[in-house]
């Protein structure tokens, strides 16, 4: 019997470049030369920019390069998410988090966005996962979270702490008897 054969991946096609805007035409056209990013209004800019990206894809950020999953990671925009605090609870990736209110008026999307994800217990990594945010960004957000007594952190079950799987099978036998 042989082995079943690999397929290889085909590579992908280079994207094709942006369509020429069609050529100006008017009086407008005679003063001034194409529209730059210094001299057009900032929402012209922006809307260049997000419409840059592929589609399905959906940034905050107006600048930056899509990664391979079609989004922007923008440095600016973890750090205006993380609020510039930098302060952080001791959580690990297995820290499970719950809601313990609602979101109020004031939170941030990314907090409502935790609060309606909370409410059955998740992990750090998990929340991290679903948000599309590295993990040290998520610690900060939960640390505020924390302070807030938006969300609880728990620790989770120690395997070490259980009883031994012995003693268990020797209880059950001793049910099973009776």
């Amino acid at each position: 019997m042989t082995p079943p054969q690999r397929r290889r991946r085909q590579p992908l096609p280079a994207p094709s470049p942006p369509p020429d805007p069609p050529p100006r035409t008017g009086p407008a056209a005679e003063r001034t030369g194409p529209p730059s990013a210094a001299t057009a209004p900032r929402s012209a800019v922006q809307s260049d920019a997000r419409s840059a990206a592929p589609s399905g894809a959906q940034s905050d950020a107006p600048s930056g390069t899509p990664d391979k999953d079609g989004e922007n990671k923008n440095p600016e925009r973890f750090y205006v998410i993380s609020e510039a605090d930098g302060e952080r609870a001791p959580l690990d990736l297995v820290t499970l988090v719950v809601a313990r209110a609602q979101a109020p008026s004031s939170a941030s999307p990314e907090q409502s966005a935790v609060l309606r994800m909370c409410s059955a217990p998740l992990s750090v990594a998990e929340v991290s996962a679903y948000l599309r945010l590295p993990f040290s960004v998520v610690t900060v957000l939960l640390t505020e979270m924390l302070a807030a007594e938006l969300v609880q952190a728990r620790a989770p079950i120690v395997r070490q702490n259980l009883p031994d799987r012995s003693l268990l099978e020797a209880v059950m036998h001793g049910l099973q008897r009776l």
